[in-house]
């Protein structure tokens, strides 16, 4: 099914001479949507394996549930308080919000068909059904009779709601039933009961013949993948809670909360504390929005509403099970035939020899990875090989997401063991992983870690770090930088590249970097790192202006970037002046992308493209042609103003030849190409698929490299000091460049899947 489409506000047909105006300019809250029907349009792909498309269901939810959290929260502060922050394309808090539900309502309307009219009767054809608890057998209701009374009765707290009992706290994405009691003395009463977190979503059933078989909730696992919704079963049970009153009806609800944690640095005088305070802080925020089903009636609604102080607005009453995030429960089923084939991570032929050391192989050349096409592990074994040598002197790393049982951690608490200097900064404010990380720096302070939590006012976004070696000729920096973060789950499943090597000068930068971010250090100016808030922004301005002026003066300026957003003003309108200067702009933008392509003598030379596919695309790319002296930047920073202004962000260059060459050819050229996954952003703001010409084979960007990353590697690792001229043939690889005509396109080897190879995707 096609995106809905966006109109212009007006048209937009000619040459734009004032670079403010704001119909020039894609609202970021908008095109976030879009994004997440990209997301949805993955669920409604059939050519994915049946459970791949729950679980991009269940990330549609789970994208949707943070938006609310975050950015809805945040438009309805401004509202309430006043505070007009308008964006560049001039729409109002008030006016984005109007937009956003109208919106939401189709996207949600689809969802529900999507879940009870496809994937419902797709999943029971496979074996795996959903039944209404009132359809059990008795010897299944007998069954649950007894799971409820053992495993859920127990913990459930009917709260009622009268003047004797205020309006119970309704919790931040917290599942509850609404219950209608009618009390001989009272009459008709209302209550909640919160089915809690511990709780499955999804119960199994056993087959009516073997259902008393099954007595401990330790056989669950073995029943039939047939399932009943878990308040189902608790409202099947309800009077069990409220002996002596009839149960009228229970009704499901679900609330979400404003989310965003608001810590002022310079009024905390423990920054760990505070954290600690608002994290448990987050489930008391304003409603943003109630969710309830069809079957609803307007008197307990009303109820809701007027307790929960919530306008029409924010009640989205929806056709489908609530919180379909937690659909994500049924990807733990072993149908492996329902699912994406799994795949074996690559690891770069040095590293495959258990000697030399990786330090050794440092000496001798950068090392580049690319997950998850290769393994995250060589980025584990530097940090534990660090800890280890006893060489190594001391070891500084910046932390942001690193998930549970975090092996990186460990090798930084193993290094204090043997006496090295270990030096940390752990970002507090990593949203919705602030838990994990207060737990892990108070781990690291018992281990004896100097722990630092970042800049004051700034996040530190940047991922990289430094370790310390004595060898006979000196002192020496080793250096890891990424475009992602140090978290060997998603390491799996984000498209990230990692960058390990000794240059000096950057090894001289970073150290720099740690001390401006550990201690007073008001560095400045760095040998080759951009860094933010600094002069990452003003640095990538004077690139873009350089390859305008290159395009006046010799016709053949580039540009190609690789980022999750888009939404910095000035980068756009340096963009809009390279593209009006004839340049040839290729954006592939995964997320939000405020920039209006295509329009006749402002953008007409830009081209966007968004993946969204079984990886999460997360690497940051960025290509300057430069007149054929290419520059080619990693990092971890989007062109968004919060990474320019407001976060410690990192841009680093790659110099070795044959490593750049490979992030040309076999990541940009390639995901530049295709015409699969890919969906081409209109100058309405809408997205379309991208279809293979005819006569051609589809290009599917990260089924391409599941098959050629490896090869390809090797094949520019032994071209080092044999490299093809510019032009020449490149065995194996797409032809003619990043920018090349992306219609005109064939793998030239046969390897092409014509799109009908399984993808997902993981999209937070």
């Amino acid at each position: 099914m096609p995106a809905p489409r966006m109109a212009l506000p007006h048209p937009v047909s000619s040459p734009a001479t004032d670079l403010d105006d704001p119909y020039l300019y894609i609202n970021r809250e908008l095109s976030w949507l879009q994004f997440n029907w990209r997301v949805l349009e993955e669920a409604l792909d059939e050519r994915h394996p049946l459970l791949e498309r729950v679980k991009f269901l269940a990330i549609f939810a789970t994208n949707l549930d943070e938006f609310f959290m975050i950015r809805v929260s945040g438009l309805r502060r401004q509202v309430t308080g006043g505070v007009l922050e308008i964006p560049p394309d001039g729409m109002t808090p008030s006016e984005q919000l109007a937009a956003m539900h109208q919106t939401l309502t189709v996207h949600l309307a689809r969802q529900a068909a999507c879940w009870q009219q496809d994937l419902v009767p797709k999943l029971q054809q496979a074996g795996i059904r959903f039944q209404r608890y009132q359809d059990l057998q008795p010897q299944q209701r007998a069954f649950f009779q007894r799971y409820f009374e053992r495993e859920v009765l127990p913990i459930l707290t009917p709260l009622a709601f009268d003047p004797t009992h205020p309006f119970p706290h309704i919790s931040n994405l917290s599942f509850n039933l609404a219950v209608v009691v009618n009390d001989p003395q009272r009459g008709e009463c209302f209550a909640r009961v919160k089915v809690e977190d511990v709780l499955p979503r999804l119960v199994r059933i056993p087959d009516e013949d073997q259902a008393g078989q099954y007595e401990s909730r330790g056989l669950m696992e073995g029943l039939p993948n047939t399932f009943v919704w878990m308040e189902e079963l608790i409202a099947a049970h309800l009077p069990m809670l409220f002996p002596g009153v009839d149960v009228v009806a229970a009704h499901p609800f679900r609330v979400t909360r404003d989310a965003d944690l608001e810590i002022e640095d310079d009024e905390a005088s423990d920054l760990l504390t505070a954290m600690e305070e608002q994290v448990g802080m987050r489930q008391f925020g304003s409603v943003v929005r109630l969710e309830v089903d069809q079957t609803m009636p307007d008197t307990v609604r009303e109820v809701l509403t007027r307790n929960l102080h919530v306008v029409p607005s924010q009640v989205y009453t929806v056709d489908s099970p609530l919180g379909m995030a937690d659909l994500m429960e049924l990807l733990h089923m072993d149908r492996p035939d329902l699912k994406d084939p799994p795949f074996l991570p690559a690891l770069p032929q040095p590293l495959l020899k258990k000697t030399p050391s990786i330090f050794e192989v440092m000496r001798r050349q950068d090392l580049l990875l690319y997950q998850p096409y290769d393994s995250f592990m060589p980025v584990v074994d530097f940090v534990s090989a660090a800890a280890r040598d006893p060489q190594v002197l001391a070891i500084k790393q910046t932390l942001y997401r690193v998930g549970e049982n975090s092996p990186i951690v460990e090798a930084l608490m193993e290094a204090r063991e043997h006496h090295k200097q270990v030096a940390v900064l752990v970002e507090l404010k990593a949203r919705f992983d602030e838990e994990h990380n207060i737990a892990w720096s108070r781990a690291l302070e018992q281990a004896g870690v100097h722990v630092v939590y970042g800049v004051l006012g700034l996040k530190t976004h940047a991922k990289m770090c430094l370790v310390v070696r004595r060898e006979p000729d000196g002192l020496r920096r080793y250096v890891h930088m990424s475009t992602g973060n140090y978290n060997p789950a998603t390491g799996r499943i984000y498209t990230d590249l990692s960058y390990f090597t000794c240059d000096p000068a950057l090894g001289a930068d970073v150290a720099d970097l740690f001390n401006a971010l550990t201690g007073y250090s008001r560095q400045e100016t760095y040998h080759k790192l951009l860094v933010a808030p600094i002069t990452m922004r003003q640095q990538l301005l004077a690139r873009i202006a350089r390859e305008t002026e290159r395009q006046r003066q010799h016709g053949d300026g580039y540009l190609a970037f690789k980022m999750n957003a888009l939404v910095d003003k000035a980068c756009i309108q340096a963009l809009y002046r390279a593209s009006q200067a004839g340049v040839k702009i290729d954006l592939q933008v995964r997320g939000i992308c405020c920039l209006r392509p295509g329009i006749p003598g402002l953008s007409d030379t830009i081209t966007v493209t968004s993946i969204v596919g079984r990886f999460l695309e997360h690497a940051r790319i960025y290509y300057f042609r430069n007149g054929g002296e290419e520059e080619v930047w990693l990092g971890s920073a989007d062109l968004m103003p919060r990474n320019l202004e407001r976060r410690v962000e990192i841009l680093f260059p790659v110099d070795d030849p044959r490593l750049r060459q490979a992030i040309v050819q076999d990541i940009l050229h390639i995901h530049l190409h295709d015409n699969v996954q890919a969906r081409h952003l209109l100058s309405d703001g809408s997205y379309e698929r991208l279809s293979a010409p005819p006569d051609t084979e589809g290009v599917n960007a990260q089924e391409w490299l599941l098959h050629h990353w490896k090869t390809r590697r090797e094949w520019h690792a032994s071209q080092a000091h044999n490299r093809p001229s510019r032009g020449e043939q490149v065995p194996g690889c797409l032809q003619s460049g990043p920018g090349a005509d992306m219609t005109a396109t064939r793998v030239p080897d046969g390897h092409g899947h014509n799109g009908e190879s399984p993808s997902g995707g993981e999209h937070r």
